[in-house]
């Protein structure tokens, strides 16, 4: 269980997870939308972590990840695969429960992650993929509510770019081993043409420039404007931290947005 558990990314999940339902919460903090956002989108995300994995199951042994089950032989892949597929079942299952449309979102939140794991991690299209796969959220947040309205066009342009972001963040400590095993996604295209230095800073930018949508669609600016100070210390942090360190502080930075939105009121539609 524990080697499941692990697999799975159990921390963006949680974090994705969360941030969506708060703003579904925010929006609607009664009837049953809000209480099947959640689990809806942890089994999507569940599954999009498990088949991460198992996709890469040999590109890391390869590359002697040690921090991996699978590579280490801790479970099997027909496990992961198993799991995968009934995340993804059952999170389609609950999001249609909400209504026809959630459950649409929730497929187009959870197939470009599908689709950037089933091998499109290694060509150009895999930033459009996290574009895809966070700028729906707010949406698929928005579409639990009564008569389903769209979100506000600043939310949704600053979730995808906070994927993005997150992306290019996410790549940081593995650059090395991806150009080992011939992962080429866009970062590191960026990287094997500008350096490391250049996705940092891709990551910095499109991070920063979420908060700073968010700050200039905002109706009480000056409540958002402290959040746009953490946001810039994450930023900080990612664009100087080692390890899985720029990937969490892009998803600080994306709950930063979210708590300011909330606090100050703002309307998701």
């Amino acid at each position: 269980m524990q080697a499941l558990i692990i697999t799975s990314h159990p921390g963006p999940c949680v974090a994705i997870t969360a941030l969506t339902t708060v703003l579904a919460a925010q929006a609607a903090p009664h009837g049953i939308g809000p209480v099947l956002t959640a689990p809806a989108l942890l089994a999507g995300q569940l599954s999009i972590g498990w088949s991460n994995d198992a996709c890469d199951a040999a590109r890391d042994a390869a590359a002697g990840r040690t921090d991996k089950p699978l590579a280490r032989g801790d479970i099997s892949a027909r496990a992961v695969w198993t799991a995968a597929g009934i995340a993804a079942v059952a999170g389609l299952a609950l999001a249609l429960v909400i209504s026809p449309l959630t459950g649409a979102l929730y497929v187009l939140v959870v197939a470009p992650g599908w689709a950037y794991n089933l091998g499109l991690k290694s060509t150009l299209w895999s930033g459009a993929m996290y574009l895809l796969g966070y700028g729906p959220l707010p949406a698929y947040a928005a579409s639990t509510l009564p008569g389903h309205p769209v979100p506000r066009w600043p939310v949704t342009f600053a979730a995808a770019l906070v994927g993005l972001g997150a992306h290019f963040a996410n790549v940081l400590p593995d650059l090395t081993a991806d150009r080992a095993t011939g992962v080429g996604g866009l970062p590191q295209r960026v990287a094997a043409r500008w350096g490391p230095a250049a996705v940092r800073a891709a990551a910095l930018v499109l991070l920063l420039a979420a908060s700073v949508l968010l700050l200039v669609g905002a109706t009480r600016p000056w409540v958002a404007v402290p959040g746009l100070i953490a946001a810039v210390l994450l930023a900080v942090l990612s664009a100087r931290g080692k390890g899985r360190v720029p990937f969490y502080a892009a998803i600080g930075i994306a709950a930063v947005d979210i708590v300011l939105f909330v606090a100050s009121g703002e309307a998701l539609t």
